[in-house]
């Protein structure tokens, strides 16, 4: 039969997953560095794991931001890093959480659907991926991580 007159079903929102959690998408664990560690540290690490944003910690291990890896690169090609230069100059922090603005927890169980949910509301393309208590950073999620297919394979 022709396509055009083929009926597509509709599939509500979430059924394409089909239950599957954070977890099922096997992230690599997430390195993160202190926000007195130098660039080169950080482009190290990022190269060699094939990593575009590193999450950054404060003195108390809690994530206050990220270092964008390509900006970085592009600073550097301009002038404006140095690889002795202390992360902390170059860092995206996180908005501070807040009544209006709270933050999105994001850990192993989380449902696919809420996933996908935070990265067309929040305009984002990653999420740190914590445990419940957001103690420990766990793994980065990226919008262009592999989807899963209907099989969650």
């Amino acid at each position: 039969m022709d396509k055009d007159t083929t009926p597509t079903p509709v599939v509500p929102p979430g059924a394409k997953y089909r239950g599957a959690v954070v977890e099922d998408l096997q992230l690599p664990p997430a390195f993160c560095l202190p926000q007195d560690a130098q660039l080169s540290r950080a482009l190290e690490a990022a190269y060699e794991r094939e990593f575009d944003q590193l999450p950054v910690l404060n003195d108390r291990r809690k994530p206050i931001g990220y270092l964008d890896v390509r900006s970085i690169r592009k600073k550097f090609e301009s002038g404006q890093a140095g690889v002795d230069d202390e992360i902390a100059l170059h860092i995206n922090h996180f908005p501070l959480a807040s009544q209006s603005h709270p933050y999105t927890v994001i850990h192993p169980l989380t449902p696919l659907e809420e996933l996908e949910s935070f990265f067309s509301t929040k305009g984002t393309d990653f999420a740190l991926v914590t445990d419940m208590e957001r103690k420990w950073v766990l793994a980065v999620a990226t919008k262009g991580m592999r989807r899963l297919d209907a099989r969650g394979e």
